[in-house]
């Protein structure tokens, strides 16, 4: 199964090579026009999107997977800064208070002409420590939390002010890999499921697939 990651993110790299899935990249300049209220399906909306369009220039079959990521903080939506004033301005929301993140992730099986769409999304709670003003510039100041949602990276240096965290610590450095491996491997068992439907109506032969579970 060809898998195509939708995504210049090199921290959604790192955690599919970690997770030992074997995948391209190929980016879409996909639009990203909102059209959605709450967290949740914002993210599922972008996601949609960025695969979609990767979906639309890939040619041959393949599994295609576009993700998206926002920090939400009392129904306000925040994405990755402007500028450092921004940053500043998100850090200082965040700092001494519980915040949610969510990122969503579509799924494409493009075959042929045929495409089956998958998309969902994880959250998780994150427990920000208190900060000053002078911690603030100090984190800013590394050029961190520039290209990432809510203004810090909880894999980076960001993670000595995060207290807690109630959920899929992977969903907030930017992909639930546990989810995806899952989904993709029910995409694999239902594969073999109707391969075996038609070998059964057509007496064709097909190899079983090496998942690397025993049963």
């Amino acid at each position: 199964m060809r898998i195509i990651l939708a995504s210049a993110s090199p921290r959604r790299k790192e955690l599919l090579e970690q997770a030992g899935i074997a995948f391209e990249i190929q980016i879409g300049n996909a639009k990203e026009c909102i059209t959605k209220e709450e967290p949740g399906e914002i993210v599922e909306e972008l996601s949609l999107a960025k695969a979609q369009k990767v979906a639309e220039e890939v040619t041959g079959d393949a599994v295609i997977i576009g993700a998206d990521t926002i920090v939400a903080k009392d129904r306000e939506i925040l994405g990755k800064p402007g500028d450092a004033a921004d940053a500043h301005r998100m850090l200082a929301l965040l700092q001494g208070r519980k915040h949610q993140v969510y990122t969503g992730v579509t799924l494409i099986q493009k075959k042929g002409e045929r495409q089956i769409v998958r998309t969902f999304h994880e959250r998780t709670d994150v427990f920000m420590s208190p900060m000053c003003d002078d911690e603030i510039e100090a984190y800013i100041a590394t050029g961190e939390p520039f290209d990432k949602a809510g203004s810090y990276g909880i894999q980076g240096r960001a993670g000595i002010f995060v207290e807690k965290i109630e959920g899929d610590y992977y969903n907030v450095v930017g992909l639930p890999v546990s989810r995806l491996y899952h989904e993709l491997k029910d995409w694999k068992r239902r594969r073999l499921h109707n391969r075996r439907d038609v070998r059964k109506d057509t007496g064709g032969n097909y190899g079983e697939p090496n998942t690397g579970c025993r049963r």
